[in-house]
């Protein structure tokens, strides 16, 4: 008997059906300046108009070990939605407009069922920012994942004005720091979240603990990353002068918000109790976490920090609340080295 690629473990057929299933779905999400449809060896994207010197800008990341959470609860409808704010959300931070974004999505075995739902909540995501997904790879490698597992990243480009780019070059003392709240962990801390909920504390995936006020704990781990592209792009477009920005990602709250400084003569002088933490917060914290390792692990409640002149702090919350992110004032910039207080 002839042996095929399918004896090896990649099924062909698996593959191009899956192509078959999204195709629809990708669609949905194409900008005018698409200019290939999915299938072909690479995406096409057009230069939008109205630049003047246009600035690239790239990201990519993944979802980290809540995948595991994802896997363990046969629940993948919304870490499609993670991958993009991941990468999404660290590109906007300069200014830039996210246009198209690109997907791999590896595994042992393809279930085309399990990636369909995957690139469906991908694609939210897409639709959700204004970027298109214009491409993507799926690769089937038994042998080096274990069957039923799945690894994804993502890669996205975005645009900006050369003169519009946020270097943080002008902040200054007295600026104020807005604080848009998470919708939870986010997806950084998962390796601790996952200990400290099921191993320290025994709980199971569908435990409901008093503290969580009615949720389960998937619900809890799984509640997909915010995206914050309209808040962003919204202050923009009501000429609300933002100065720089801070997605909030791995190393929490001591890493992420010196990054928008441009130079470390400032510090980031935080108003514990400005802004609400979420209740699995409390619960990991119950379990014998310190609050510095809490800070520099978890996002706290706190997904995007914004850096705004404090004349416009009150314009500029009305503005995100009317597009429905909830926020407050939460820091305030003064004289340092660099460095968060709390």
């Amino acid at each position: 008997m002839a042996l095929t690629y399918k004896d090896a473990g990649v099924d062909i057929d698996a593959g191009d059906e899956f192509v078959r299933r999204i195709g629809p779905i990708v669609k949905e999400t194409h900008r005018p300046e698409v200019l290939a449809n999915i299938g072909g060896f690479a995406g096409l994207f057009a230069m939008p108009s109205g630049y003047r010197e246009p600035v690239m800008v790239s990201g990519t990341d993944g979802v980290g070990t809540k995948l595991k959470t994802a896997l363990a609860t046969g629940r993948h409808n919304s870490i499609g939605i993670d991958l993009v704010a991941m990468c999404v959300n660290d590109v906007i931070v300069t200014g830039a407009e996210p246009l198209f974004f690109l997907d791999y999505f590896a595994s042992a075995k393809l279930d085309v069922d399990v990636a369909a739902e995957v690139v469906s909540g991908i694609a939210r995501g897409c639709s959700e920012s204004g970027c298109a997904l214009i491409g993507g790879e799926t690769a089937e490698m038994p042998g080096l994942y274990k069957t039923g597992d799945y690894d994804l990243a993502g890669f996205c480009v975005g645009l900006v004005e050369r003169s519009e780019i946020r270097t943080g070059d002008t902040l200054a003392a007295g600026d104020v720091i807005i604080g848009l709240h998470s919708s939870g962990l986010h997806s950084n801390g998962h390796s601790l979240a996952r200990k400290v909920l099921l191993e320290t504390l025994g709980l199971g995936y569908d435990a409901r603990p008093e503290a969580l006020a009615g949720q389960s704990v998937a619900d809890v781990l799984l509640e997909p990353t915010t995206l914050y592209t309209r808040a962003l792009r919204g202050l923009s477009a009501q000429a609300l002068p933002w100065k720089a920005a801070a997605h909030i990602t791995g190393g929490g709250l001591i890493e992420n918000p010196p990054r928008m400084f441009s130079k470390p003569t400032l510090d980031m002088q935080f108003d514990i109790g400005s802004w609400p933490i979420p209740p699995v917060f409390s619960l990991i914290a119950s379990a014998g976490v310190e609050e510095s390792e809490m800070r520099r692990t978890f996002n706290m409640g706190l997904g995007m920090l914004i850096a705004v002149p404090a004349e416009s702090a009150d314009a500029s919350l009305a503005c995100l609340t009317s597009l429905g992110y909830a926020g407050s004032v939460v820091a305030t910039l003064v004289p340092g080295r660099g460095e968060v207080r709390f």
